[in-house]
């Protein structure tokens, strides 16, 4: 294969051009790998995505603590009226979006591994102090500082990825980030049916107990990340060889992020000026004000169903199920057809129809299959996520995407959950109608998003001139002539 420049993140493309008007771009994963890097790849798993899948889970395990919580007499002993437990689960993210700003300037500056089990010990003494809690006002506080130290980790670790794997590797591990949220929606709920055959043990309340078991968890492995978590793809405990000392070089140049602590500002006005940007922004906004009523208020909407209390929080174990499965089968398709965004958008259909159902299907055990559909939308982030971190390159410009993402998702999240309205239980007819609206406006933008990165591929493709770039220049994607956008 003919090689344009260092930094060509693909070979002869020109030679097939029936795949690229698939697929506007010129795929190379078949490519099979050569044994050493078969064997670095295997390393790399072996020692940083077992760590980076137990923190992913611990986060989403705590975050949601305080939905078991509500299941185990929380609103109860802590005489949460009205509005206030939407209130306390909002909150959470007004500290996850203020950490965001600070969190860029942490990830360009501080060791990643040792930023990572620091703010994940932290969280969890906050989650294990939580228990404390006699009011509205102390626990609000709490979940305050909750989300602001669990704030840097999807950033961090969303970079960890794009650091140490190919492109055509990081859609996979990406959704193992999510595939581990399914995971713990199970666990927690096991938990919580634990927890409660305990009873007041030590004469203290049950949920009580489930956020300092939950917080000590986390506190632990945080010290353990601290010392234990690589964050280099050519860190000693990987044992490189000189060949694979080469292959850590070569797949730099295919993920194009190459690590430094200068802060490029013409990468953030770049990025601003973006429409995918904007586009990318808006749809995580609008896709997580589901996922803040979700995650707080998915035991709430099974006992709309009909169910009890502990009956609500096992049937919602179904939603783990669902979110793994659809997970783990858009990645699949993902794999099979190339088409990331489009897979995305077919995702925002499904989860479209399960609102819908949930609404006008009028047996209210039967609501079930509407509200598991409707866990297609994590799926679906998913695979905007994988797109985002295969089509940024420049390491100040990927960080602030990431970060800028992540403010938006706190929005989201933060607004989600005031959508509910108490007096419309169980069916909150117009949070509802607010998501379905929502997901039309995410699957219109994700089009306009590829459509634009598809238009650059084209007027790149078309073009003759050859230039050499490097991949330590640590260019953006724009600055790249060379970068051709996954579609």
């Amino acid at each position: 294969m003919e090689k344009l420049s260092d930094n060509t993140l693909y070979g002869n493309y020109q030679d097939d051009a029936e795949t690229i008007d698939r697929y506007g771009v010129y795929d190379d994963s078949d490519i099979p790998m050569s044994i050493e890097e078969k064997s670095l790849v295997r390393k790399i798993d072996f020692f940083l995505m077992p760590l980076v899948c137990i923190i992913i889970f611990l986060q989403f395990l705590d975050k949601s603590c305080i939905n078991y919580a509500a299941a185990l007499d929380l609103k109860q002993d802590l005489k949460l009226n009205g509005n206030h437990y939407s209130l306390v689960a909002s909150i959470f993210y007004l500290g996850y979006f203020i950490f965001q700003f600070p969190n860029n300037y942490f990830l360009q500056r501080v060791s990643v591994g040792k930023y990572i089990g620091t703010i994940v010990f932290l969280w969890g003494t906050v989650l294990a102090c939580t228990a404390a809690s006699m009011n509205f006002s102390q626990i609000a506080a709490m979940r305050f500082l909750l989300g602001f130290f669990e704030a840097g980790v999807y950033p961090s670790l969303t970079l960890l990825v794009s650091t140490f794997y190919r492109r055509d590797e990081q859609a996979a591990r990406l959704g193992a980030f999510w595939v581990c949220n399914g995971v713990a929606l199970v666990v927690g709920g096991l938990i919580t049916y634990g927890i409660d055959k305990m009873g007041n043990a030590l004469g203290m309340a049950k949920w009580r107990w489930i956020m300092i078991i939950l917080g000590s968890i986390t506190s632990f492995t945080g010290l353990f990340c601290f010392f234990f978590l690589i964050d280099n793809p050519k860190s000693s405990v990987l044992s490189l060889n000189a060949e694979q000392e080469i292959l850590v070089e070569e797949r730099t140049r295919d993920n194009a992020v190459v690590r430094t602590t200068m802060i490029k500002k013409e990468h953030i006005f770049e990025a601003l000026k973006e429409i995918r940007f904007w586009c990318f922004c808006v749809s995580c906004m609008l896709l997580n004000l589901q996922n803040g009523a979700m995650t707080t208020y998915s035991t709430q909407f099974a006992m709309g169903f009909g169910f009890t209390g502990l009956q609500a929080v096992l049937l919602s174990m179904g939603t783990g199920a669902a979110d793994v499965s659809f997970i783990i089968g858009s990645i699949y398709v993902v794999g099979k057809t190339k088409q990331t965004i489009y897979v995305a958008m077919g995702l925002g259909v499904v989860n479209m129809i399960g609102l819908i159902l949930l609404e006008v299907i009028p047996v209210p055990h039967l609501k079930l299959i509407g509200f598991y559909l409707s866990w297609s939308y994590p799926a679906s982030y998913v695979l905007m996520i994988t797109s985002i971190s295969n089509n940024v390159s420049g390491y100040t410009k990927k960080i602030f995407y990431n970060g800028m993402l992540m403010v938006f998702y706190t929005i989201g999240n933060f607004c989600g959950p005031l959508m509910i309205v108490e007096s419309q239980a169980p069916n909150y007819a117009s949070a509802v109608i607010v998501y379905i609206c929502a997901i039309v406006v995410v699957i219109v933008l994700l089009y306009i998003a590829r459509y634009q990165m598809a238009k650059v591929n084209k007027e790149r493709l078309s073009c003759t001139a050859v230039v050499m770039t490097h991949v330590e220049d640590d260019l953006s994607d724009v600055q790249d002539s060379n970068f051709l956008y996954r579609l």
